[in-house]
Protein backbone atom coordinates (compact mmCIF):
# COMPACT_ATOMS: atom_id res chain seq x y z
CA UNK A 1 0.00 0.00 0.00
CA UNK A 2 1.28 3.47 -0.86
CA UNK A 3 1.42 5.56 2.30
CA UNK A 4 2.89 8.93 3.23
CA UNK A 5 5.51 7.15 5.33
CA UNK A 6 6.56 4.96 2.43
CA UNK A 7 6.73 7.96 0.12
CA UNK A 8 8.92 9.77 2.62
CA UNK A 9 11.19 6.75 2.98
CA UNK A 10 11.76 6.60 -0.77
CA UNK A 11 12.27 10.35 -1.04
CA UNK A 12 14.85 10.28 1.75
CA UNK A 13 16.98 7.64 0.09
CA UNK A 14 20.39 9.11 -0.86
CA UNK A 15 21.13 9.25 -4.57
CA UNK A 16 24.71 8.15 -5.26
CA UNK A 17 24.42 6.53 -8.68
CA UNK A 18 27.18 6.69 -11.25
CA UNK A 19 26.79 8.19 -14.68
CA UNK A 20 27.91 5.73 -17.37
CA UNK A 21 31.07 7.08 -19.01
CA UNK A 22 30.44 5.19 -22.22
CA UNK A 23 26.76 4.84 -23.04
CA UNK A 24 25.67 2.03 -25.29
CA UNK A 25 24.80 3.27 -28.77
CA UNK A 26 24.03 1.88 -32.19
CA UNK A 27 23.16 -1.61 -33.39
CA UNK A 28 22.67 -4.13 -30.62
CA UNK A 29 21.80 -7.68 -31.61
CA UNK A 30 19.53 -9.57 -29.21
CA UNK A 31 21.49 -12.79 -29.45
CA UNK A 32 19.86 -16.24 -29.40
CA UNK A 33 21.30 -18.66 -26.85
CA UNK A 34 22.59 -21.90 -28.36
CA UNK A 35 21.37 -24.87 -26.31
CA UNK A 36 23.31 -28.08 -25.68
CA UNK A 37 21.80 -31.57 -25.51
CA UNK A 38 21.18 -31.23 -21.77
CA UNK A 39 19.10 -28.07 -22.22
CA UNK A 40 21.78 -25.72 -20.87
CA UNK A 41 23.38 -22.73 -22.61
CA UNK A 42 26.11 -23.85 -24.99
CA UNK A 43 28.90 -21.47 -24.05
CA UNK A 44 31.29 -22.29 -26.89
CA UNK A 45 28.71 -21.88 -29.66
CA UNK A 46 27.44 -18.65 -28.11
CA UNK A 47 30.90 -17.13 -27.84
CA UNK A 48 31.66 -17.86 -31.49
CA UNK A 49 28.32 -16.41 -32.59
CA UNK A 50 28.89 -13.33 -30.42
CA UNK A 51 32.36 -12.72 -31.86
CA UNK A 52 31.04 -13.07 -35.38
CA UNK A 53 28.25 -10.56 -34.74
CA UNK A 54 30.67 -8.02 -33.32
CA UNK A 55 32.96 -8.54 -36.31
CA UNK A 56 29.95 -8.08 -38.64
CA UNK A 57 29.32 -4.60 -37.28
CA UNK A 58 27.21 -4.86 -34.15
CA UNK A 59 28.13 -2.13 -31.69
CA UNK A 60 27.05 -4.26 -28.74
CA UNK A 61 25.15 -7.42 -27.85
CA UNK A 62 22.16 -8.13 -25.65
CA UNK A 63 22.46 -11.61 -24.13
CA UNK A 64 19.90 -13.43 -21.99
CA UNK A 65 16.94 -11.43 -23.18
CA UNK A 66 13.72 -12.78 -24.69
CA UNK A 67 15.54 -14.00 -27.80
CA UNK A 68 18.13 -15.52 -25.48
CA UNK A 69 15.40 -17.50 -23.64
CA UNK A 70 16.62 -16.14 -20.30
CA UNK A 71 13.52 -17.02 -18.30
CA UNK A 72 13.87 -20.66 -19.34
CA UNK A 73 17.17 -20.99 -17.45
CA UNK A 74 17.91 -21.43 -13.77
CA UNK A 75 19.71 -18.78 -11.77
CA UNK A 76 22.83 -20.97 -11.70
CA UNK A 77 22.75 -21.44 -15.48
CA UNK A 78 22.35 -17.72 -16.09
CA UNK A 79 25.19 -16.67 -13.78
CA UNK A 80 27.50 -19.35 -15.22
CA UNK A 81 26.68 -18.18 -18.73
CA UNK A 82 27.36 -14.56 -17.76
CA UNK A 83 30.72 -15.55 -16.30
CA UNK A 84 31.73 -17.32 -19.51
CA UNK A 85 30.77 -14.30 -21.63
CA UNK A 86 32.55 -11.84 -19.35
CA UNK A 87 35.78 -13.81 -19.59
CA UNK A 88 35.80 -14.06 -23.37
CA UNK A 89 34.04 -10.99 -24.78
CA UNK A 90 34.44 -7.21 -24.47
CA UNK A 91 32.30 -6.49 -21.40
CA UNK A 92 31.79 -2.85 -22.32
CA UNK A 93 29.82 -4.09 -25.34
CA UNK A 94 27.53 -6.45 -23.42
CA UNK A 95 24.05 -5.78 -22.07
CA UNK A 96 22.65 -8.68 -20.07
CA UNK A 97 19.06 -9.48 -19.13
CA UNK A 98 18.68 -9.70 -15.34
CA UNK A 99 14.91 -9.72 -15.03
CA UNK A 100 13.29 -12.41 -12.87
CA UNK A 101 9.95 -13.02 -11.23
CA UNK A 102 11.61 -13.36 -7.81
CA UNK A 103 13.11 -10.15 -6.47
CA UNK A 104 15.98 -12.03 -4.80
CA UNK A 105 16.92 -13.60 -8.15
CA UNK A 106 16.78 -10.24 -9.93
CA UNK A 107 19.03 -8.73 -7.27
CA UNK A 108 21.53 -11.58 -7.52
CA UNK A 109 21.64 -11.32 -11.31
CA UNK A 110 22.11 -7.54 -11.23
CA UNK A 111 24.85 -7.95 -8.63
CA UNK A 112 26.60 -10.56 -10.79
CA UNK A 113 26.33 -8.31 -13.86
CA UNK A 114 27.93 -5.46 -11.92
CA UNK A 115 30.73 -7.60 -10.49
CA UNK A 116 31.47 -9.02 -13.94
CA UNK A 117 31.56 -5.44 -15.32
CA UNK A 118 28.85 -5.74 -17.95
CA UNK A 119 27.96 -2.44 -19.58
CA UNK A 120 24.31 -2.60 -18.55
CA UNK A 121 21.54 -4.74 -17.12
CA UNK A 122 18.20 -5.07 -18.92
CA UNK A 123 15.43 -5.39 -16.35
CA UNK A 124 11.90 -6.68 -16.80
CA UNK A 125 9.17 -5.41 -14.49
CA UNK A 126 7.92 -7.89 -11.86
CA UNK A 127 5.83 -9.88 -14.30
CA UNK A 128 3.71 -12.49 -12.56
CA UNK A 129 1.10 -10.39 -10.74
CA UNK A 130 -1.07 -8.24 -12.97
CA UNK A 131 -2.84 -5.00 -12.15
CA UNK A 132 -0.03 -3.88 -9.87
CA UNK A 133 0.27 -0.17 -9.18
CA UNK A 134 3.06 2.12 -10.25
CA UNK A 135 3.97 2.41 -6.60
CA UNK A 136 4.39 -1.37 -6.41
CA UNK A 137 6.84 -1.26 -9.31
CA UNK A 138 8.71 1.67 -7.76
CA UNK A 139 8.97 -0.31 -4.52
CA UNK A 140 10.33 -3.30 -6.47
CA UNK A 141 13.02 -1.14 -8.06
CA UNK A 142 13.75 0.47 -4.70
CA UNK A 143 14.50 -2.99 -3.32
CA UNK A 144 16.48 -3.91 -6.44
CA UNK A 145 18.55 -0.71 -6.46
CA UNK A 146 19.12 -0.06 -2.79
CA UNK A 147 19.55 -3.44 -1.14
CA UNK A 148 22.56 -4.53 -3.20
CA UNK A 149 25.95 -2.97 -3.74
CA UNK A 150 25.39 -3.14 -7.48
CA UNK A 151 25.78 0.14 -9.34
CA UNK A 152 25.32 -1.13 -12.89
CA UNK A 153 23.19 1.07 -15.22
CA UNK A 154 19.67 -0.34 -15.51
CA UNK A 155 17.70 -0.37 -18.76
CA UNK A 156 13.96 -0.90 -18.47
CA UNK A 157 12.60 -3.65 -20.70
CA UNK A 158 9.16 -2.71 -21.98
CA UNK A 159 7.55 -5.78 -23.55
CA UNK A 160 3.95 -5.78 -22.29
CA UNK A 161 2.83 -8.44 -24.80
CA UNK A 162 4.90 -10.95 -22.82
CA UNK A 163 5.38 -9.40 -19.38
CA UNK A 164 1.81 -8.10 -19.04
CA UNK A 165 3.21 -5.12 -17.13
CA UNK A 166 3.97 -1.97 -19.17
CA UNK A 167 6.42 0.77 -18.26
CA UNK A 168 4.15 3.75 -18.80
CA UNK A 169 5.58 7.20 -19.44
CA UNK A 170 4.51 8.49 -16.02
CA UNK A 171 6.01 5.43 -14.33
CA UNK A 172 9.32 5.93 -16.12
CA UNK A 173 9.35 9.58 -15.02
CA UNK A 174 8.72 8.46 -11.46
CA UNK A 175 11.50 5.87 -11.60
CA UNK A 176 13.91 8.49 -12.95
CA UNK A 177 12.87 10.87 -10.20
CA UNK A 178 13.48 8.24 -7.54
CA UNK A 179 16.64 6.65 -8.91
CA UNK A 180 18.15 9.28 -11.17
CA UNK A 181 20.47 8.22 -13.96
CA UNK A 182 20.72 4.72 -12.52
CA UNK A 183 17.71 4.23 -14.82
CA UNK A 184 19.86 4.69 -17.88
CA UNK A 185 17.48 3.77 -20.68
CA UNK A 186 14.72 1.67 -22.18
CA UNK A 187 14.43 -1.19 -24.61
CA UNK A 188 10.98 -0.92 -26.14
CA UNK A 189 9.51 -4.04 -27.70
CA UNK A 190 5.94 -2.76 -27.72
CA UNK A 191 6.13 -1.67 -31.36
CA UNK A 192 4.68 1.72 -30.42
CA UNK A 193 7.13 4.19 -31.95
CA UNK A 194 5.18 7.22 -30.70
CA UNK A 195 5.59 5.89 -27.16
CA UNK A 196 9.33 5.35 -27.72
CA UNK A 197 9.70 8.91 -29.01
CA UNK A 198 7.84 10.30 -26.00
CA UNK A 199 10.09 8.43 -23.59
CA UNK A 200 13.20 9.51 -25.51
CA UNK A 201 12.10 13.14 -25.25
CA UNK A 202 12.08 12.99 -21.45
CA UNK A 203 15.83 13.49 -21.09
CA UNK A 204 18.92 13.66 -23.28
CA UNK A 205 20.67 11.12 -21.06
CA UNK A 206 17.86 8.54 -21.23
CA UNK A 207 18.88 6.08 -23.97
CA UNK A 208 15.91 4.56 -25.81
CA UNK A 209 16.32 1.54 -28.08
CA UNK A 210 13.27 0.50 -30.12
CA UNK A 211 13.28 -3.13 -31.23
CA UNK A 212 12.60 -2.35 -34.89
CA UNK A 213 15.38 -1.80 -37.43
CA UNK A 214 13.11 0.67 -39.24
CA UNK A 215 14.13 3.31 -36.67
CA UNK A 216 17.87 3.13 -37.40
CA UNK A 217 18.00 6.14 -39.74
CA UNK A 218 15.94 8.16 -37.25
CA UNK A 219 18.37 7.06 -34.53
CA UNK A 220 21.22 8.67 -36.50
CA UNK A 221 19.68 12.05 -35.69
CA UNK A 222 19.92 11.32 -31.97
CA UNK A 223 16.22 10.72 -31.36
CA UNK A 224 17.03 7.15 -30.31
CA UNK A 225 20.24 5.60 -29.05
CA UNK A 226 19.99 2.84 -31.65
CA UNK A 227 18.10 -0.42 -31.99
CA UNK A 228 18.05 -3.73 -30.10
CA UNK A 229 16.69 -6.46 -32.32
CA UNK A 230 16.62 -10.25 -32.58
CA UNK A 231 16.79 -10.14 -36.36
CA UNK A 232 19.95 -8.02 -36.20
CA UNK A 233 21.58 -11.38 -35.48
CA UNK A 234 20.78 -12.17 -39.12
CA UNK A 235 21.34 -8.74 -40.68
CA UNK A 236 24.17 -7.19 -38.67
CA UNK A 237 26.06 -5.85 -41.68
CA UNK A 238 22.95 -4.21 -43.14
CA UNK A 239 21.98 -2.69 -39.78
CA UNK A 240 25.48 -1.35 -39.19
CA UNK A 241 25.62 0.22 -42.63
CA UNK A 242 22.23 1.84 -42.11
CA UNK A 243 23.09 3.29 -38.71
CA UNK A 244 26.68 4.33 -39.28
CA UNK A 245 26.54 5.34 -42.96
CA UNK A 246 22.88 6.28 -43.47
CA UNK A 247 22.63 3.56 -46.13
CA UNK A 248 18.94 3.46 -47.06
CA UNK A 249 19.34 0.40 -49.30
CA UNK A 250 20.96 -1.54 -46.46
CA UNK A 251 18.10 -0.49 -44.18
CA UNK A 252 15.56 -1.87 -46.66
CA UNK A 253 17.38 -5.20 -46.68
CA UNK A 254 17.50 -5.29 -42.88
CA UNK A 255 13.77 -4.60 -42.77
CA UNK A 256 13.15 -7.31 -45.37
CA UNK A 257 14.94 -9.80 -43.14
CA UNK A 258 12.80 -8.72 -40.20
CA UNK A 259 9.60 -9.05 -42.21
CA UNK A 260 10.38 -12.69 -42.96
CA UNK A 261 9.40 -13.48 -39.38
CA UNK A 262 6.11 -11.55 -39.23
CA UNK A 263 3.41 -13.80 -37.79
CA UNK A 264 5.90 -16.58 -37.01
CA UNK A 265 7.34 -17.75 -33.68
CA UNK A 266 10.33 -15.45 -33.60
CA UNK A 267 12.87 -17.26 -31.45
CA UNK A 268 12.59 -20.75 -33.00
CA UNK A 269 12.54 -19.31 -36.52
CA UNK A 270 15.53 -17.01 -36.03
CA UNK A 271 17.47 -19.93 -34.57
CA UNK A 272 16.45 -22.15 -37.50
CA UNK A 273 17.75 -19.65 -40.06
CA UNK A 274 20.95 -19.16 -38.08
CA UNK A 275 21.44 -22.93 -37.99
CA UNK A 276 21.12 -23.22 -41.76
CA UNK A 277 23.26 -20.21 -42.44
CA UNK A 278 26.07 -21.42 -40.22
CA UNK A 279 25.75 -25.09 -41.20
CA UNK A 280 25.15 -26.16 -37.60
CA UNK A 281 21.84 -27.88 -36.83
CA UNK A 282 22.54 -27.66 -33.09
CA UNK A 283 21.85 -23.94 -33.21
CA UNK A 284 18.16 -24.59 -33.93
CA UNK A 285 17.51 -26.20 -30.53
CA UNK A 286 15.15 -24.35 -28.15
CA UNK A 287 14.10 -24.92 -24.55
CA UNK A 288 10.51 -26.02 -23.85
CA UNK A 289 7.89 -24.63 -23.89
CA UNK A 290 9.24 -23.24 -27.17
CA UNK A 291 9.08 -25.68 -30.08
CA UNK A 292 11.64 -25.88 -32.88
CA UNK A 293 10.70 -24.58 -36.30
CA UNK A 294 9.49 -27.34 -38.66
CA UNK A 295 12.21 -28.28 -41.19
CA UNK A 296 10.03 -27.38 -44.17
CA UNK A 297 9.27 -23.96 -42.69
CA UNK A 298 12.92 -23.42 -41.89
CA UNK A 299 13.90 -24.32 -45.46
CA UNK A 300 11.41 -21.85 -46.90
CA UNK A 301 12.54 -19.08 -44.56
CA UNK A 302 16.14 -19.68 -45.47
CA UNK A 303 15.38 -19.56 -49.21
CA UNK A 304 13.79 -16.15 -48.77
CA UNK A 305 16.64 -15.04 -46.53
CA UNK A 306 19.18 -15.99 -49.21
CA UNK A 307 17.15 -14.13 -51.82
CA UNK A 308 17.54 -10.91 -49.82
CA UNK A 309 21.29 -11.34 -50.05
CA UNK A 310 21.84 -11.71 -46.33
CA UNK A 311 23.20 -15.27 -46.25
CA UNK A 312 26.76 -15.99 -45.17
CA UNK A 313 29.23 -15.71 -48.02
Amino acid sequence: METAANRSRLAARPRTFRTPENRLLGVIAAVPTPIDASGSPDHARFLQLARDLLDAGCDALNMLGTTGEATSFSLKQRVGFMEAAAKALPRDRLMVGTGAAALADARQLAQAADELEFAAALVLPPFYYKGITDYGIVAYFDALVNTTSSNIPLYLYNFPALSGVPFGVELIARLRNEFGNRIAGLKDSSGNIAYAREVASMSADLSVFPSNEATLLEARSGVFAGCISATASLSAEFCASAFHKGDAEALQKAMAVRQLFDGKPLVPCVKAVLARDRGDDELARVVPPLVSCAPSDADELYRHYCAIGAAAR
